[in-house]
Formats: structure tokens, C-alpha cells, sequence
């Protein structure tokens, strides 16, 4: 998810008309100004209208393109993968959705899901992999190709076929790597029991080399793989035994080592029937160190709630003891989950520059009728040792303001922030307010004019060992 392409023109909104949409998304407690860069312009009667889930972006110089699902369906997918696009570093934004997927769009498949950006510097090529839903032979990966800086893309090339989910999609921008211009697919096989797989392409997307797995036999979901200047790929998921563990390869995908742990986790399943799990968030600074994020109660004694606990490598084989990310106390009340995290490409080690958005319960003992969903950031200016304050991004929402589906209310299985080189942090969220009748109002924001990554003195916090018992794993079908 090869068949012959035909590109055809996406959907625009003037970037002038997106760029100067700023809108109140959340009450007064919010402290960031923020603008929306997509609205959900579907009528399909399979999906709940008005909502857009599920963003990951990446950034490139100056230019930011974000990709999520724009309609959600409550039993797998969305109408469609939409986009919003920045060339001029943020300032203005340009909304449209990918040709070629569901029917929405000229495509055979009845939905669509799982959104990932990369950018191919070697052949100047943007790409979005995505996970098709009931499409003719299953739930294939796709990946779509824009050659004019995100702003129009093709009909998808199919990567994979099969009973796949999760996708993500990296490539290698590093010129003096041994394997500049590749680019690495990542995703899982549902029919073999998240059974985990890689592919290759060295054309741009165009085509895709042999599914080829880790050594061994090993399962997982939520894979994200980052590329070390060296060339090495590193691929932190979450495994089905409530362990975070990653792999790597040092020959240019033609092969793909061992799974090795990052650490056990112990998480804290969320109230109020929120869809949430603790999938990893990982990017990489220009040294080669790889930073993975996921939510975790172990700091917290009984497990009663998350933090976000940060672990590092210089390899991608052996790993940092994980820390918290100190954003509320342990002893708070704060409930936090789904992070995105982001690292400045041009930063490294000591002074490596840090955002991080995720989601959080003010309160984590709440019902479905009484929770309250925020958005938070956080920034580092040396590599996670210390902190800044955290601020609110979004929120208070109402669950009811969300939309449902067979696994629990639903904003995203995953978020993302980007960073651009010495400047500012871009995350992508969708946020809701209230609904008119049956209709929501969910769209897709950015901070206007992106987020400072200004650090702070707040150090992170290593407990002597870890407090809470661990939870029972799960394997998710999550599309």
C-alpha cells in the first residue's frame, strides 16, 4: 500500500484564507493563542462529522507539514487523510486532503487511517504513509508523494498488502550517510499476531523493497523509526509485553538486528473511557541520540496516574534509565498521556532543544461525564536534564466533545511536535469545543507563530526504583 500512479490535484483552501484563521479554540485557562489549519469538510454518512484525529508533522527548513484523519469513522478510520501545510515557516497554512484513498477521494478503500510525514531531502520528495481500511485485499499501507513542498500530492503508492496496521515512515537526510535518499516503512502484521515488519525505498517513495522483519520472532505496534547520521535506523515500539524495546539496522534496511529493551513500563489505563495507550514518541538530535517518550506511572505509588518518562540512547541498542519528565508532581492528582515529542535537527547533546506536547486529566480519578481533557508543552534546552514551567495548550474539553469508537473516545492514538532548526516548536492538535446537535467541532490547530523552546531549571526526576506494579498487557488492533 505497486499499481500505476495518476496524479491528480488535491483540495485547497487559500493559504492566505487558512493562515489568517485564528480561532478561540478552549476557555480562557488555555495560555497559547492558537490558529486552525483544518476543518473536516465531509458529508459521508459512515463518519462523525466535523472531527479530525491523529496528527503526526515534520518539518524541513521552512516548511511544516502536518497529516491526520479528517472524518472519523467510530468502528476503524476516517473519511479521509487530510493535510495543512506551512512553506513559510508557520506563519501561513494551507488545508487539503490526499487524492486516490477512499471513495471520498476517487479511491477503493471505505476508509483510511494512521497518518505519517517524512521528507526525502535526496530526491526532494514529501511523503505520507497511511493505513487503508477496508480496502480491496485489506488494510494495506499506502504512501503518497508531493514534489512541489507538500502542497499537492499523488494518487498513494501501495507499499504493503495484508492485514497490516500502525505504519510509520522515516528517511535518511543525512548526505554523508551511506544510505542518503533511503526511506524506511515501518508497520505491523495483525494476521500474525502484530507480527513486526520493514521496507525500503531508494526512489522516493516510488517503490518498496522486500517486507523484511527483526531477528526472531517478535510483535508489536506504534513503531517510529528516527535514522542516525551514520546511517543507522532505530526503531523504538511498544511491545506486547508491556516493554518498550527497539531495533536497528546498519546496512541500509537489507537487514534488521534483534530487539533489544528500552525498559518495562507501568502505565495507568485512563479514565473515562478515553482511547489511550502508551504508544512510544521518538526523534533523534543531529548527533544521533535518540529520545523516546511514553507514558508511565512508575514513579507514582498504587499507579493512580501517568507522567511522561523520557529514555535516551547514543546507539540504539542500550538505553538511558527512563526518567519523568517533570511536569507535575508525583503526588498531583494529573493524569498525563499521548505525548509528541520533538527535537531541533540542528541540535545536539548538552544543548540539544526539546518540545513536548501531550494530553493530561487535571483530575485522574474522573468519569466519562466529569473529565476534563487539556493539551500541555513543555521545553528543554539541554537534552531533558531541566525543564521549563509547563503551559496549557488547549482545553478544558468534555469527552462528549470528542468522537467515539469501538475502543473509547478518541482524539488520537499518537500526537506530534516538530521542531525547526533554531527556531520555534510546531506541534499539530486537534481540538475540540462543543458540538452543535450531532454535529462536532473538532478541526486541527498550530500555535500561532509555534511555541518557544525556552528550557528551564526543573530537573527530571529518577526515584531510586520504580513504585508502581506493572499492568496487564494488551494487544490493540488500533486503526
Amino acid at each position: 500500500m505497486s499499481r500505476p500512479r495518476r496524479v491528480l490535484t488535491a483540495m485547497l483552501l487559500p493559504a492566505a484564507v487558512v493562515g489568517g484563521l485564528f480561532v478561540a479554540a478552549s476557555p480562557a485557562s488555555a495560555n497559547v493563542a492558537v490558529t486552525q489549519v483544518s476543518t473536516d469538510p465531509f458529508t459521508d454518512a459512515q463518519a462523525q462529522h466535523r472531527t479530525e484525529v491523529e496528527p503526526d508533522t515534520f518539518s524541513f527548513g521552512s516548511t511544516i507539514v502536518s497529516a491526520f484523519q479528517v472524518g472519523r469513522v467510530s468502528g476503524g478510520g476516517a473519511s479521509n487523510i487530510g493535510f495543512a501545510t506551512s512553506t513559510d515557516g508557520g506563519a501561513t497554512w494551507t488545508q487539503g486532503f490526499l487524492p486516490g484513498t477512499t471513495g471520498n477521494a476517487g479511491g477503493a478503500c471505505g476508509q483510511i487511517s494512521d497518518a505519517s510525514v517524512a521528507f526525502d531531502a535526496k530526491h526532494n520528495i514529501w511523503l505520507i504513509s497511511s493505513l487503508g481500511v477496508n480496502c480491496p485485499g485489506g488494510t494495506p499501507v499506502l504512501t503518497s508523494r508531493s514534489t512541489d513542498g507538500g502542497l499537492h500530492w499523488s494518487n498513494p503508492v501501495t507499499t504493503a498488502t495484508g492485514s497490516l496496521d500502525k505504519n510509520w515512515i522515516v528517511c535518511d537526510n543525512t548526505t554523508t550517510s551511506p544510505f542518503y535518499g533511503n526511506c524506511y516503512t515501518e508497520y505491523d502484521v495483525t494476521s500474525q499476531g502484530d507480527s513486526l515488519r520493514m521496507q525500503t525505498s531508494t526512489d522516493g517513495g516510488l517503490t518498496w523493497g522486500p517486507a523484511r522483519a527483526p531477528s526472531g520472532t517478535h510483535t508489536g505496534l506504534g513503531g517510529q523509526p528516527v535514522v542516525r547520521p551514520d546511517g543507522t535506523v532505530v526503531v523504538p515500539y511498544e511491545s506486547l509485553n508491556n516493554q518498550i524495546r527497539s531495533f536497528t539496522s546498519t546496512n541500509g534496511g537489507a537487514s534488521w538486528n534483534t530487539p533489544t529493551l528500552v525498559s518495562s513500563v507501568s502505565h495507568h489505563d485512563v479514565a473515562g473511557g478515553l482511547r489511550e495507550e502508551f504508544l512510544p514518541s521518538a526523534e533523534i538530535d543531529s548527533a544521533g541520540t535518540v529520545y523516546v517518550v511514553w507514558s508511565d506511572c512508575r514513579f507514582r505509588s498504587g499507579c493512580p496516574s501517568n507522567d511522561i518518562v523520557l529514555s535516551k540512547s547514543a546507539t540504539g541498542t542500550t538505553w538511558s534509565t527512563p526518567v519523568q519528565v517533570p511536569i507535575d508532581a508525583t503526588t498531583s492528582s494529573v493524569d498525563h498521556f499521548v505525548p509528541g515529542i520533538g527535537v531541533d535537527p540542528s541540535s545536539s547533546g548538552s544543548s540539544a532543544r526539546i518540545g513536548l506536547t501531550y494530553y493530561f486529566y487535571p483530575t485522574a480519578n474522573c468519569t466519562a461525564s466529569t473529565c476534563q481533557l487539556d493539551a500541555g508543552f513543555i521545553s528543554s534546552t539541554n537534552g531533558g536534564t531541566t525543564w521549563s514551567a509547563a503551559t496549557q495548550l488547549a482545553g478544558p474539553m468534555n469527552l462528549s466533545w470528542i468522537p467515539n469508537t469501538s475502543q473509547g473516545r478518541m482524539f488520537g492514538d499518537y500526537i506530534s511536535t516538530s521542531v525547526r532548526a533554531g527556531g520555534n516548536a510546531y506541534p499539530i492538535l486537534p481540538i475540540a469545543s462543543a458540538p452543535s446537535g450531532s454535529t462536532f467541532a473538532m478541526g486541527m490547530f498550530a500555535p500561532t507563530g509555534g511555541l518557544a523552546i525556552t528550557g528551564g531549571t526543573t530537573p527530571t526526576s529518577t526515584p531510586a526504583e520504580a513504585v508502581a506494579a506493572l499492568q496487564p498487557a494488551v494487544a490493540v488492533t488500533a486503526f
